[in-house]
Protein backbone atom coordinates (compact mmCIF):
# COMPACT_ATOMS: atom_id res chain seq x y z
CA UNK A 1 0.00 0.00 0.00
CA UNK A 2 1.42 3.28 -1.38
CA UNK A 3 0.52 6.27 0.88
CA UNK A 4 0.58 9.30 -0.52
CA UNK A 5 -0.60 11.75 2.16
CA UNK A 6 -1.80 12.34 4.92
CA UNK A 7 -4.70 14.71 5.50
CA UNK A 8 -5.61 16.54 8.76
CA UNK A 9 -9.75 17.49 9.21
CA UNK A 10 -11.27 20.35 11.11
CA UNK A 11 -12.32 17.59 13.94
CA UNK A 12 -8.84 16.91 15.50
CA UNK A 13 -8.01 12.98 14.90
CA UNK A 14 -9.97 12.45 12.16
CA UNK A 15 -8.14 12.13 8.92
CA UNK A 16 -7.74 11.44 5.19
CA UNK A 17 -5.73 8.93 4.15
CA UNK A 18 -4.65 9.17 0.43
CA UNK A 19 -3.09 6.13 -1.18
CA UNK A 20 -1.87 5.62 -4.94
CA UNK A 21 -3.48 3.39 -7.88
CA UNK A 22 -1.01 2.35 -10.59
CA UNK A 23 -2.44 2.96 -14.13
CA UNK A 24 -2.10 2.03 -17.20
CA UNK A 25 -4.36 1.01 -20.20
CA UNK A 26 -6.13 -2.13 -18.61
CA UNK A 27 -7.27 0.25 -15.73
CA UNK A 28 -5.66 0.52 -12.17
CA UNK A 29 -4.48 -1.28 -9.59
CA UNK A 30 -4.04 -0.72 -5.94
CA UNK A 31 -3.41 -2.10 -2.79
CA UNK A 32 -5.75 -0.26 -0.58
CA UNK A 33 -4.83 -1.92 2.74
CA UNK A 34 -1.64 -3.49 4.17
CA UNK A 35 -1.35 -3.58 8.22
CA UNK A 36 2.90 -2.38 8.11
CA UNK A 37 1.90 0.31 6.57
CA UNK A 38 -0.96 1.85 8.88
CA UNK A 39 1.60 0.25 11.70
CA UNK A 40 4.45 2.78 10.13
CA UNK A 41 1.73 5.81 10.51
CA UNK A 42 0.40 4.70 14.08
CA UNK A 43 1.52 8.01 15.33
CA UNK A 44 -0.45 10.17 12.82
CA UNK A 45 -3.97 7.61 13.76
CA UNK A 46 -2.76 8.77 17.28
CA UNK A 47 -2.73 5.47 18.69
CA UNK A 48 0.78 3.06 19.34
CA UNK A 49 -0.81 0.63 16.77
CA UNK A 50 -4.03 -0.20 15.05
CA UNK A 51 -5.48 -3.71 14.25
CA UNK A 52 -8.42 -3.91 12.60
CA UNK A 53 -11.00 -6.52 13.61
CA UNK A 54 -13.98 -6.90 11.43
CA UNK A 55 -14.89 -5.39 8.05
CA UNK A 56 -18.08 -4.34 6.71
CA UNK A 57 -19.69 -3.67 3.47
CA UNK A 58 -22.84 -1.25 3.26
CA UNK A 59 -24.75 -0.25 0.19
CA UNK A 60 -27.27 2.60 0.19
CA UNK A 61 -29.96 3.93 -2.47
CA UNK A 62 -30.07 7.64 -2.95
CA UNK A 63 -32.00 9.80 -0.21
CA UNK A 64 -30.18 7.17 2.36
CA UNK A 65 -28.64 9.15 5.80
CA UNK A 66 -27.24 6.85 8.47
CA UNK A 67 -25.89 7.07 11.75
CA UNK A 68 -24.76 8.52 13.85
CA UNK A 69 -23.41 5.70 15.61
CA UNK A 70 -20.66 4.70 18.27
CA UNK A 71 -19.53 1.90 19.81
CA UNK A 72 -17.65 1.57 23.81
CA UNK A 73 -16.47 -1.96 25.32
CA UNK A 74 -14.50 -2.77 22.51
CA UNK A 75 -14.19 1.34 21.99
CA UNK A 76 -14.24 1.29 17.96
CA UNK A 77 -12.37 3.25 15.11
CA UNK A 78 -13.08 3.08 11.82
CA UNK A 79 -11.47 3.03 8.62
CA UNK A 80 -13.91 3.87 5.94
CA UNK A 81 -13.57 4.26 1.94
CA UNK A 82 -16.32 4.67 -0.78
CA UNK A 83 -15.93 1.84 -3.41
CA UNK A 84 -18.86 3.06 -5.47
CA UNK A 85 -20.85 6.04 -6.23
CA UNK A 86 -20.93 9.02 -4.01
CA UNK A 87 -20.88 9.25 0.15
CA UNK A 88 -20.51 12.17 2.66
CA UNK A 89 -19.40 10.86 5.33
CA UNK A 90 -20.08 12.57 8.92
CA UNK A 91 -17.82 12.99 12.26
CA UNK A 92 -19.56 13.62 15.30
CA UNK A 93 -17.44 14.46 18.15
CA UNK A 94 -18.34 13.17 21.31
CA UNK A 95 -14.94 13.23 23.22
CA UNK A 96 -15.96 15.38 26.52
CA UNK A 97 -12.22 16.66 27.04
CA UNK A 98 -11.31 17.60 23.27
CA UNK A 99 -13.06 21.21 23.37
CA UNK A 100 -14.86 20.73 19.85
CA UNK A 101 -17.50 18.42 21.71
CA UNK A 102 -20.65 18.49 20.00
CA UNK A 103 -19.01 20.06 16.59
CA UNK A 104 -19.99 18.09 13.43
CA UNK A 105 -17.77 17.57 10.25
CA UNK A 106 -18.88 16.42 6.56
CA UNK A 107 -16.43 14.77 3.86
CA UNK A 108 -17.41 14.38 0.54
CA UNK A 109 -16.08 11.08 -0.73
CA UNK A 110 -16.68 10.53 -4.22
CA UNK A 111 -15.46 7.60 -5.91
CA UNK A 112 -13.76 8.53 -9.42
CA UNK A 113 -12.37 5.48 -10.85
CA UNK A 114 -9.86 7.49 -13.21
CA UNK A 115 -8.03 9.03 -10.61
CA UNK A 116 -4.62 8.49 -9.37
CA UNK A 117 -5.71 8.15 -6.08
CA UNK A 118 -8.15 6.68 -3.56
CA UNK A 119 -9.04 7.64 -0.05
CA UNK A 120 -9.92 6.13 3.44
CA UNK A 121 -11.03 8.14 6.20
CA UNK A 122 -10.68 7.50 9.60
CA UNK A 123 -12.30 8.21 12.29
CA UNK A 124 -11.21 7.08 16.12
CA UNK A 125 -12.99 5.74 19.00
CA UNK A 126 -14.90 8.96 20.38
CA UNK A 127 -16.83 10.16 17.64
CA UNK A 128 -20.19 9.10 16.38
CA UNK A 129 -20.31 8.38 12.91
CA UNK A 130 -22.79 8.74 9.96
CA UNK A 131 -23.01 9.02 6.19
CA UNK A 132 -25.53 10.45 3.74
CA UNK A 133 -26.05 9.21 -0.06
CA UNK A 134 -27.23 11.54 -3.31
CA UNK A 135 -26.87 8.31 -5.58
CA UNK A 136 -26.92 4.41 -4.93
CA UNK A 137 -23.21 3.81 -3.22
CA UNK A 138 -21.71 1.13 -1.86
CA UNK A 139 -18.82 1.47 1.23
CA UNK A 140 -16.38 -0.41 2.62
CA UNK A 141 -14.92 -0.17 6.25
CA UNK A 142 -12.34 -2.13 8.78
CA UNK A 143 -13.19 -1.49 12.42
CA UNK A 144 -10.75 -2.01 15.22
CA UNK A 145 -13.12 -3.43 17.39
CA UNK A 146 -16.35 -6.56 16.85
CA UNK A 147 -19.37 -5.28 17.50
CA UNK A 148 -21.15 -5.32 20.40
CA UNK A 149 -25.06 -4.63 20.41
CA UNK A 150 -24.97 -4.17 24.14
CA UNK A 151 -22.63 -1.65 24.25
CA UNK A 152 -24.04 0.84 21.46
CA UNK A 153 -25.94 4.02 20.92
CA UNK A 154 -26.45 6.64 18.72
CA UNK A 155 -27.12 10.46 17.73
CA UNK A 156 -29.69 11.06 15.44
CA UNK A 157 -28.51 13.21 12.44
CA UNK A 158 -31.44 15.01 12.57
CA UNK A 159 -30.82 16.14 16.09
CA UNK A 160 -31.46 20.23 16.35
CA UNK A 161 -28.89 20.36 19.19
CA UNK A 162 -25.85 19.43 16.83
CA UNK A 163 -23.58 21.80 16.10
CA UNK A 164 -22.19 22.84 12.91
CA UNK A 165 -19.81 25.65 12.98
CA UNK A 166 -17.27 23.00 11.48
CA UNK A 167 -18.97 21.98 8.73
CA UNK A 168 -18.64 22.64 5.19
CA UNK A 169 -21.55 25.07 4.12
CA UNK A 170 -22.17 23.39 0.71
CA UNK A 171 -22.37 20.00 2.06
CA UNK A 172 -24.28 21.11 5.51
CA UNK A 173 -26.60 22.97 2.31
CA UNK A 174 -26.68 19.51 0.70
CA UNK A 175 -27.52 17.99 3.91
CA UNK A 176 -30.39 20.25 4.58
CA UNK A 177 -31.92 19.76 1.16
CA UNK A 178 -31.87 16.44 1.52
CA UNK A 179 -33.43 16.31 5.10
CA UNK A 180 -36.49 18.08 3.34
CA UNK A 181 -36.63 16.06 0.94
CA UNK A 182 -38.39 12.99 3.16
CA UNK A 183 -34.87 11.01 3.38
CA UNK A 184 -34.67 7.23 4.08
CA UNK A 185 -33.41 6.75 7.54
CA UNK A 186 -33.74 3.46 9.45
CA UNK A 187 -36.50 3.97 12.93
CA UNK A 188 -33.54 3.20 14.88
CA UNK A 189 -31.30 6.34 13.08
CA UNK A 190 -34.44 8.34 13.47
CA UNK A 191 -35.20 7.72 16.57
CA UNK A 192 -31.71 7.99 17.97
CA UNK A 193 -30.80 10.80 21.01
CA UNK A 194 -30.18 14.43 20.94
CA UNK A 195 -26.23 15.63 21.77
CA UNK A 196 -28.02 16.65 25.03
CA UNK A 197 -29.85 13.34 26.11
CA UNK A 198 -26.55 11.83 25.86
CA UNK A 199 -24.27 14.12 27.42
CA UNK A 200 -26.85 13.49 30.57
CA UNK A 201 -26.49 9.86 30.04
CA UNK A 202 -23.98 8.60 33.13
CA UNK A 203 -22.60 6.63 30.76
CA UNK A 204 -21.24 9.38 28.34
CA UNK A 205 -19.25 10.53 31.19
CA UNK A 206 -16.93 7.15 31.08
CA UNK A 207 -17.76 6.31 27.85
CA UNK A 208 -15.82 9.17 26.23
CA UNK A 209 -14.51 11.37 29.30
CA UNK A 210 -11.07 12.85 30.69
CA UNK A 211 -9.07 10.30 28.03
CA UNK A 212 -10.48 11.40 25.52
CA UNK A 213 -8.98 14.42 23.94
Amino acid sequence: MKILEIVPLSLQGVLVIRFQRFQDERGYFTEHFRQEDFDSIAGHLGLEKVKFLQANESRSQAKVIRGLHFQWNPYMGKLVRCTSGRMVDLALDLRRASGSLGQIILYDMPYHPEATFQEWIWLPPGFAHGNYYTQASTIEYFCTGQWNPDCEAGISPLAEDILWDLADPKLKAEFDSLVNESPILSAKDKGGLSLRAWLEDPRSQKVFGKDFK
